[in-house]
């Protein structure tokens, strides 16, 4: 949840996000930089799953959240924004695929329900993003996106770091 909701946070409010930036009329180009970005997380993520899953669970919190910080910080630089959306398609887009391989890994025979609890915790966060974003553009504006978004994104991090022994099985996959 803590790396799904950040990134729905801030992906269903980006056009309010961009405008606080005064790069509103760029909502396009980011969101196809986010896309082509995004494909080539999902290929390099399919590359080294095998071989590197915490590295790469870690790799992308920490990525995502070093974004949110520059985010946070208000650069208003379009080469900084576009550089960062570029960074967080990376860090974010094989998600889903690192995801499922450490449950998989983790839960053994009983993959299967691990798997929809997953799915489960994904519409959670698509849901609470919206209300949370909603919620925050309202009361604080979207330039508390990134803060809100660098904090959860830290939790995250710290379970994955935390999650060594039981999380991350080594070796290749069973």
């Amino acid at each position: 949840m803590s790396w799904i909701l950040p990134h729905y946070i801030l992906y269903t409010y980006i056009a309010p996000f961009l405008a606080s930036l005064g790069l509103a009329r760029h909502v396009d180009i980011v969101l196809l930089v986010f896309g082509m970005s995004a494909m080539f997380g999902i290929w390099l993520v399919g590359y080294l799953v095998d071989r590197w899953l915490r590295l790469l669970v870690l790799t992308g919190l920490g990525a995502f959240a070093l974004v949110s910080l520059i985010f946070g910080l208000g650069t208003r630089s379009p080469v900084f924004i576009f550089a960062g959306v570029a960074v967080w398609g990376v860090s974010f887009s094989g998600a889903p695929t690192l995801l499922q391989t450490a449950l998989a890994d983790a839960t053994g025979n009983d993959a299967d329900v691990a798997q929809s609890m997953l799915v489960t915790v994904f519409n959670f966060a698509f849901a609470g993003s919206g209300l949370i974003g909603g919620v925050l553009l309202e009361s604080a504006g979207a330039q508390i996106f990134p803060w809100v978004v660098l904090v959860i994104l830290m939790m995250g991090f710290l379970t994955a770091w935390r999650a060594n022994a039981h999380g991350f099985t080594p070796g290749p996959r069973r």
